[in-house]
């Protein structure tokens, strides 16, 4: 098994609302655990996690995490 601090960003928060602003969550997953692996685990729709950052370095769905890595989800960024 291994460990990982996630924090959700903007709308992806709706989705753990108990989370706090900030605040991160701490995910137990199989050893060679991708970040689409982190993605289903945690319930979220794929088509919402439009960037993933592990150790603040983005990367794609089928990278593998390892313990202790630290992970941003950031949903789809739109304005105007």
């Amino acid at each position: 098994m291994i460990t990982v601090k996630v924090r959700l960003f903007a709308t992806l928060r709706r989705y753990r609302p108990g989370l706090g602003l900030g605040e991160s969550l701490t995910v137990e997953l199989p050893a060679g655990a991708t970040v689409a692996d982190l993605i289903a685990h945690l319930g979220l729709p794929p088509k919402e996690v439009k960037f993933a950052y592990v150790n603040h370095i983005v990367r794609r769905p089928e990278h593998p995490l390892a313990d202790g890595d630290d992970v941003g989800l950031f949903p789809p960024v739109g304005g105007g």
